[in-house]
């Protein structure tokens, strides 16, 4: 199974055969034997957190959660209300992540980057930074794109605590949030994230822009997928995919969306570690 652990310049047989295996990752079902993958969504999240609060107050205690919760990057938005939805960023940083940070920081969309280390963490330590310092969210890809549940445990808690370090030390946060690669987990994967204090994010549009260049077609999947609270999944490794960007913010301006990070998405709730999300 090939990594994810470098752009290739040209579609290359590499990330074609990785992109076949994506493509094929199911999202309604775990991706390792047949058990039922339990996922929650961002709106659950939400409410269950109202609910509790709405509980405390009635029984006339302070609660300051929803505030706080909702805090941080470019603003603070209630998803409860507001016509939410993320853009989030695969298998960088990158040279395009510059670019990229740019566009974002030009129309004020705050992202989530989940991050890969080799090759891109340790090579581009100056955008990691500068992702934190702009506002967004940076969580992890594991450290060399490892199939988690092809690894041994050992392994696992390595690819997610490797990236975690290096974030941390580079940026002064530790991550909460991880995507496995491909999407695979299973229930080792999620013990780990939860010893490690990871929640698992997925997704529910994909532009499928390992498969392609076009930046019209990455835009118009995008749009064809969208709807309030998604999770957009791109990569900014894959040349046609920063191009794409600002048509793809403009045009979900214009139906209303507001952007957030993944965390934002989900307050005044928050992720669970050890749990998965779409």
């Amino acid at each position: 199974m090939p990594s994810l652990t470098r752009k290739m310049t040209k579609p290359g047989t590499r990330l074609r055969v990785l992109a076949t295996f994506a493509a094929a990752a199911s999202l309604t079902l775990a991706l390792s034997g047949c058990t039922k993958l339990e996922t929650q969504s961002p709106s659950s999240v939400r409410n269950a957190a109202a609910q509790a609060s709405d509980s405390k107050t009635a029984d006339g205690k302070a609660d300051a959660t929803g505030t706080q919760a909702r805090a941080g990057g470019l603003g603070t938005v209630d998803c409860a209300h507001a016509k939410c939805i993320a853009l989030t960023f695969d298998a960088g940083p990158s040279e395009n992540s510059a670019r990229l940070l740019d566009i974002l920081k030009e129309k004020q969309v705050p992202a989530t980057f989940f991050l890969l280390g080799k090759r891109h963490i340790d090579t581009y330590p100056e955008l990691v930074r500068r992702m934190a310092a702009e506002g967004h969210e940076v969580a992890s890809h594991t450290w060399t794109h490892k199939i988690l549940t092809d690894a041994e445990p050992d392994e696992i808690r390595d690819e997610l605590e490797r990236p975690n370090k290096e974030i941390e030390r580079l940026t002064g946060k530790r991550p909460t949030l991880m995507r496995p690669p491909q999407g695979r987990t299973d229930d080792t994967v999620h013990d780990i994230s939860r010893e490690l204090g990871l929640a698992e994010v997925l997704w529910t549009v994909t532009a499928k822009d390992y498969k392609t260049n076009d930046s019209d077609l990455i835009t118009e999947r995008v749009l064809d997928q969208s709807s309030r609270d998604g999770i957009i999944l791109l990569h900014d490794i894959y040349d046609g995919t920063v191009p794409a960007v600002p048509g793809i913010i403009d045009a979900l301006k214009k139906r209303g969306y507001v952007f957030v990070t993944v965390p934002q998405l989900m307050a005044p709730g928050k992720a669970e570690p050890g749990k998965v999300y779409r």
